[in-house]
């Protein structure tokens, strides 16, 4: 990766040489793989065991998980915020694994919409909840750096499960929960 990025600074008109450079190639490779890092977990390994056994039934949720990712199509990043809600069915997953899930498909090249499902299919999957519930926030860069350079557009997408998607009164409770505001 280092060469194609010593590749990428010539073919802009950059001199490869100039002091600031140098290292450029290498540190710019080295942040490329960890931006993308979560294709190289797995949910297991996040989740490393860490679903309790739990009589609570009422509604869990952890909001505002800081996260950044990087959209597909121009590999610009886009930085928001994570609310995740669910109703346990048993099993409650341990606080710190919510943001971890969160994280490991941010690290990945997509898009927001595919972002939101993804995390609600994994939280879904490890706790067997009744319900499942995702509002993403973030702002683009490829929307506000370049082309129609809107500074404070932003973007929300939800993906609700089971019964936040049958139920009205317990998608509302969770909305409530997460007073977002326009």
């Amino acid at each position: 990766m280092e060469k194609q990025y010593k590749e990428i600074i010539k073919s802009i008109g950059e001199d490869i040489n100039r002091e600031g450079l140098l290292d450029t190639p290498k540190r710019a490779a080295k942040a490329m793989e960890f931006l993308t890092s979560g294709y190289h977990k797995t949910l297991d390994e996040i989740v490393n065991g860490a679903v309790f056994e739990s009589d609570a039934d009422d509604m869990v949720i952890v909001k505002d998980i800081e996260l950044y990712s990087m959209c597909e199509h121009h590999m610009l990043p886009f930085i928001g915020k994570c609310h995740v809600g669910y109703l346990p069915n048993g099993k409650v997953l341990g606080l710190s694994k919510v943001a971890r899930i969160v994280d490991m498909f941010a690290r990945r090249l997509q898009i927001q919409e595919q972002l939101t499902t993804q995390i609600a299919n994994a939280i879904s999957e490890v706790t067997g909840a009744k319900g499942v519930a995702v509002v993403l926030e973030a702002k683009h860069l490829c929307m506000m750096m370049r082309g129609v350079e809107k500074q404070n557009s932003q973007m929300a997408t939800s993906c609700m499960l089971g019964q936040f998607r049958k139920n009205t009164e317990t998608r509302a409770e969770f909305l409530s929960l997460l007073k977002l505001r326009s």
